[in-house]
């Protein structure tokens, strides 16, 4: 499966979210830690193993905005 995440940068922090799930999306002080927290909201939401392997992979920058695909088995 092969999802989208969106980081965008508002200058004060980050807000993440996955748009092809409802409501899985959060805000961070930085980049990193937006990206960990969106990947702990996926694997609640989709009920994905503990184990579940989850490539982060970017796929563009603009901006203020970074898109990344996030690919795992699911």
């Amino acid at each position: 499966m092969v999802l989208d995440l969106v980081i965008d940068n508002s200058g004060d922090g980050y807000s993440a979210n996955i748009p092809s799930i409802k409501g899985c999306e959060c805000w961070s002080h930085n980049e990193d830690e937006a990206i960990s927290k969106s990947l702990e909201l996926l694997s609640f939401y989709l009920s994905l193993p503990e184990d579940q392997e989850i490539i982060v992979d970017k796929a563009r920058t603009t901006s203020h905005k970074t898109i990344y695909k996030l690919v795992f088995d699911k």
